[in-house]
């Protein structure tokens, strides 16, 4: 079919394509070569199906090949290693009958570019574009992309010819502004573990101060690119809200020019202990300044969109990740703070300074058990809480500091998990976090016994939960076998292992 009037008619639906789109529409080459150079990154497959079917007739029409006929069907993605954003959707049919026993056992391994396949067998082939397309998709298209309501799509389907017979047929997609030459800004963001907080009592005119650690997963991952009004797609309505009111609070703040669209490719749970309240508004703060050429620190941006009113540990994860402790508030009357207040309850307080940045140990591993029960405390419930059981005694405040200065950060320095692990421990019964474990289903503190009991040097509950974490090395089986026997009896739940990141959030410019 003649490509000049395939790419004709496609721009009097789509409209004017950029070089790079025509290219990855149009090439009889490596569509991950292209993107690799496109990109600056490696590309990854990420194999969403692949199954052995019957040749359905249109399948049988494309591939020239008996109805019924044994084809394998595959759905991939095309990731951005460095980003983990989808760039590529792709779908492929191929007929059993017309490959070789080693080319097939290649085939059927996933994650392996077909591309790749065709140049390892040394295989004399050409590609044959079929047609090209511009329009919405269905919805496991979208999510691929993190995208909800009609977003639209450039499509090319094409055959690979072997021997003068179809020996793939297969359909790339991506969304239409992806490679349109428009800026984009991504972040990737850590999540974060909230180990406690230092003095909820305030006697020494100071209260809050955090301990803390970013995680390298789970993460959020956020696309944002200019546009004239504010809108948010992918995620959850909670947290497009999150994103939609962190740029608008922002943009007032700065009198940007213009507004953004913002896309949420990867998040995690809200409401569990892992700080997707902050990472989301530090994310789409960050992405809008960067959209209008602006660039502010974590600890600006979390002013401007009301975060870090009680802890730094979430602002500092995104700034630079790590284990962080910060040194909390001034209390008292004129002061920082004058009651005992969570976040979201303490508008206009400047986020805390950080006192203490250290890397965390590469070979200490952390193992999340995020169950499936009610959310940690947040809102007016999370409010009443602080101001029901603080202030904490004045003992408990002075045992948590001693315990942070001559076991929890000695245990670090050294990497000696052992001290380490029995500070982070004896924190559970301590302060703010006692309080935070006692509110707990009592089958969280049975979790931490069990993880504890299988070898695991510490265990503890984030923030209010129901995040709780076990902190061992090696790849830890015996910690996560004694997790999934606990889980069941709390109505189920997620398991990760996974480490600390020891950088901030990822921005990549595009």
């Amino acid at each position: 079919m003649n490509e000049s009037w395939l790419f004709a008619e496609l721009e009097r639906v789509a409209g004017p394509l950029t070089p790079l789109q025509r290219v990855l529409l149009g090439t009889d080459g490596s569509v991950t070569r292209i993107l690799e150079l496109a990109t600056g990154a490696p590309v990854t497959i990420t194999t969403l199906l692949q199954t052995v079917e019957a040749a359905s007739p249109q399948v049988a029409e494309m591939l020239a090949v008996p109805l019924g006929q044994e084809v394998n069907h595959r759905i991939v993605e095309l990731k951005n290693t460095r980003t983990g954003e989808t760039l590529i959707y792709a779908e492929s049919y191929t007929p059993l009958s017309r490959l070789s026993p080693s080319f097939r056992e290649d085939l059927m391994r996933a994650d392996t570019p077909i591309g790749r396949i065709l140049e390892q067998h040394r295989l004399e082939t050409r590609r044959e574009i079929v047609k090209m397309s511009a329009g919405q998709r269905e919805a496991p298209v979208a999510a691929s992309f993190g995208l909800s309501g009609k977003p639209r799509f450039l499509s090319r389907q094409y055959r690979i010819i072997h021997q003068e017979h179809p020996l793939i047929h297969i359909e790339e997609i991506f969304p239409a502004f992806l490679f349109s030459g428009e800026m984009r800004v991504v972040i990737d963001a850590p999540s974060r573990l909230h180990l406690g907080l230092l003095d909820m009592n305030g006697s020494l005119g100071r209260i809050d101060g955090g301990i803390g650690l970013a995680l390298d997963e789970p993460r959020l991952v956020v696309l944002a690119r200019q546009s004239e009004t504010f809108l948010a797609e992918g995620g959850d309505a909670d947290a497009r809200e999150r994103v939609l009111a962190a740029a608008r609070s922002v943009s007032g703040s700065l009198n940007l020019p213009g507004a953004a669209e913002f896309t949420i490719q990867a998040q995690f749970p809200g409401h569990a202990g892992l700080g997707r309240g902050t990472q989301l508004a530090l994310s789409a703060a960050c992405a809008l300044c960067r959209l209008y050429g602006q660039e502010w620190t974590a600890r600006d941006l979390a002013r401007m969109t009301g975060r870090g009113g009680t802890s730094g540990i979430g602002t500092a994860s995104f700034g630079g990740g790590g284990f962080i402790i910060d040194g909390g508030h001034s209390f008292g009357a004129t002061r920082d703070k004058t009651a005992f207040l969570p976040s979201s309850a303490s508008q206009g307080v400047r986020p805390p300074e950080v006192i203490l940045r250290r890397d965390f140990p590469e070979a200490w591993k952390i193992l999340l058990v995020i169950p499936e029960v009610s959310p940690g405390a947040s809102g007016g419930a999370e409010r009443d809480l602080f101001l029901r059981y603080c202030p904490v005694p004045l003992e408990e405040v002075r045992e948590l500091c001693h315990l942070a200065m001559v076991s929890l950060l000695p245990g670090l320095a050294e990497e000696d998990l052992d001290l380490f692990g029995s500070a982070i421990n004896r924190m559970q019964e301590l302060g703010f976090k006692r309080v935070e474990n006692q509110l707990q289903p009592p089958r969280i503190a049975d979790l931490m016994e069990a993880m504890r009991d299988a070898g695991a040097a510490a265990a503890g509950l984030s923030s209010f939960g129901p995040t709780v974490y076990a902190i061992g090395e090696g790849r830890m089986h015996d910690v996560e076998s004694a997790a999934r026997e606990v889980i069941p009896s709390l109505g189920g739940g997620r398991i990760l292992l996974t480490r600390a990141r020891n950088s901030g959030a990822v921005v990549t410019v595009a």
